[in-house]
């Protein structure tokens, strides 16, 4: 029996405090902590979902915000199929820096047709809010995301975060199996994937989605 049916590459980039580790590890574990320690180069967590009855397997990647780690990280935007960018609603140069640096560095070091969401994290904290929706979701139109607005801390649209990305990546390798010619996938993603068991090619594959860098496992 089949232990899932795509694996998928995400990465969670954002400035340095904004809380993409708060946001992986509340979605992968549903756990949260009021202590802060910031990513050390990379992290990655594993979680499976079932969208549409389909099993995917996540394998998301938790990036270090601070400037002296983006030499090491950039690698790590090689062979993602979705990308996550997170900001603090209430840190408008997080927010800036969405435009100014990530996405810069998105058009840099990713495939040309990466799936990307923006989250605007800590909505918990209304009171100190000085981003505003319009403002993100302008921000989102232009760059072509989806934007959703979420609370680490509160479990507010956590899941819902991640899930939508992931349905946007499933519902583009279901559109290439039935349609291979499809211009709305790169086909020059690499074909490995990390997992937790080390580096390991795709297993028996679907045709044609080794070429995606989409795993789309058909062994035990």
């Amino acid at each position: 029996m089949k232990e899932y049916d795509y694996l998928f590459k995400i990465i969670v980039i954002g400035d340095s405090g904004c809380g993409k580790s708060s946001l992986l590890l509340r979605f992968a574990d549903n756990t949260y902590s009021e202590s802060y320690m910031s990513t050390i180069g990379v992290d990655f967590k594993i979680k499976t979902v079932k969208i549409d009855n389909i099993t995917i397997k996540l394998q998301i990647w938790d990036t270090a915000g601070q400037e002296r780690f983006r030499t090491i990280t950039s690698t790590y935007y090689r062979g993602a199929h979705g990308i996550i960018c997170v900001y603090d609603v209430t840190n408008k140069l997080s927010f800036d820096h969405i435009t100014e640096t990530w996405l810069t560095d998105i058009e840099r070091y990713a495939t040309s047709n990466v799936s990307k969401l923006l989250i605007g994290n800590k909505i918990d904290l209304a009171d100190n809010r000085v981003v505003t929706s319009e403002e993100a979701k302008q921000v989102a139109e232009a760059h072509n995301m989806n934007y959703i607005e979420a609370s680490a801390k509160t479990d507010s649209n956590v899941e819902k975060a991640f899930l939508s990305i992931a349905k946007s990546l499933k519902d583009k390798a279901t559109q290439y199996t039935s349609n291979p010619t499809s211009p709305t996938i790169n086909l020059n993603t690499s074909a490995k994937l990390a997992t937790n068991r080390g580096v390991m090619d795709s297993c028996q594959d679907i045709p044609g989605l080794g070429k995606l860098g989409i795993s789309s496992k058909k062994c035990a």
